[in-house]
C-alpha cells in the first residue's frame, strides 16, 4: 500500500509536553512532503492556532481544526465551517453557568469566556495558555449568558473547563438529556468539550479525504488521544504515541516512542523512507 495523506495530531504528538516542536519534526514533514504525501494537521485547537503550528512546519494544506468542525487553509475560505446554532449555544451556557466551570466559545476568530477563578491551578493554566493574544483575542466577562443575550454569537467548539470530575460528569449527563444535535466528548479528566452532531476528528478527515480524491486506506495518521482513536483505528496505518492511553495504543497499527521521545519524527522516517514518491510511482 502506498500512502498519498499524512494527518497528525498536535497537542501530545508532534509537540513535546512542554509544548515545543519535537526535534527533527520540520524535517520529516519536509520529507515526507517532498515524496508527495499530503501532509495536515487534525486538531481540537481553534483555527489560528493550527495555522501557527503549520506555519512552522511550512505547510499550506488544509487544516481540519476545533475537532472537526472547521477545515480551511485560509480563515477566510474554509471548506467545512459546522457551527452550534446561537440559540442552541445561548441554552448550553445558560445550563453551564450553573455549575463551577469555565466555558469558552471557540470562534474561529477569537474566543469569549466567562471570568470565573477556578480552584484547580493547572485547569487555570490550561485556560490561558492554549490562547495566543496575538493570533487569537480572548476576552473574558463577567456574564457570559448577558453578553450573548446582547451579541449571539454561533460557535464551532465550545471548551469547558471543570475544577472536578464529578462536576464535568454531572453537567455532560444534563447537557445530553438536554439538547440533540451536539456531541460531547473529553479527552482528560477535566475538560469537556462540545461541537455539533456528527463532529469529529475521523469524520473531518474523511470529509477532507473526499475533497483531495483520497481514500482512507491510503491514509497514515498519528495521535495520542481518546480523540484520535476512531481515525487511528480506520486509517490505512493507524500510529499511536507512546504516550497514549491504552485504548488508542489497542487501536493502532503502530506505536511509536513518546512524544518526549520525538516518537513522530522517528515514525515518519521510518516508514516512507521505505516508499518511493508519488511523482516516481506516476511515472
Amino acid at each position: 500500500m502506498y500512502y498519498r495523506l499524512l494527518a497528525l495530531n498536535i497537542d501530545g504528538t508532534i509537540l513535546r509536553s512542554n509544548g515545543r516542536m519535537q526535534k527533527g519534526m520540520k524535517e520529516a514533514v519536509e520529507f515526507v512532503k517532498r515524496r508527495g504525501v499530503y501532509t495536515t494537521l487534525v486538531t481540537n485547537r481553534n483555527f489560528p492556532s493550527a495555522k501557527k503550528v503549520a506555519k512552522a512546519l511550512k505547510l499550506d494544506s488544509l487544516l481540519v481544526t476545533h475537532g472537526g468542525s472547521y477545515i480551511a487553509s485560509s480563515i477566510d475560505s474554509p471548506i467545512i465551517n459546522n457551527r452550534i446554532s446561537e440559540e442552541k449555544t445561548f441554552n448550553i451556557v445558560q445550563v453551564l453557568e450553573n455549575y463551577d466551570c469555565n466555558i469558552r466559545l471557540l470562534h474561529e476568530r477569537y474566543s469569549l469566556g466567562n471570568r470565573v477563578h477556578l480552584q484547580n491551578n493547572m485547569v487555570a493554566r490550561a485556560v490561558i495558555v492554549t490562547g495566543d493574544p496575538l493570533f487569537y483575542p480572548m476576552q473574558f466577562v463577567e456574564s457570559l449568558g448577558d453578553t450573548l443575550r446582547d451579541a449571539p454569537i454561533s460557535t464551532p467548539k465550545m471548551d469547558v473547563y471543570f475544577t472536578n470530575k464529578e462536576e464535568l460528569e454531572r453537567a455532560m449527563t444534563t447537557l445530553e438529556h438536554a439538547f440533540e444535535g451536539i456531541h460531547l466528548y473529553t479527552d482528560n479528566g477535566l475538560k469537556l468539550e462540545i461541537v455539533p452532531k456528527q463532529v469529529s476528528k475521523k469524520n473531518g478527515l474523511e470529509i477532507l479525504g473526499k475533497y483531495l480524491g483520497i481514500e482512507k486506506e491510503e491514509m497514515v495518521v498519528m495521535g495520542d488521544q481518546y480523540s484520535d482513536l476512531a481515525m487511528i483505528r480506520e486509517a490505512g496505518l493507524g500510529v499511536a504515541m507512546g504516550n497514549a492511553p491504552a485504548e488508542v495504543k489497542q487501536a493502532a497499527n503502530w506505536i511509536t516512542r513518546t512524544n518526549d521521545q520525538n516518537g513522530a519524527p522517528y515514525m515518519i522516517m521510518a516508514h516512507f523512507r521505505k516508499q518511493l514518491s508519488i511523482t516516481h510511482l506516476n511515472k
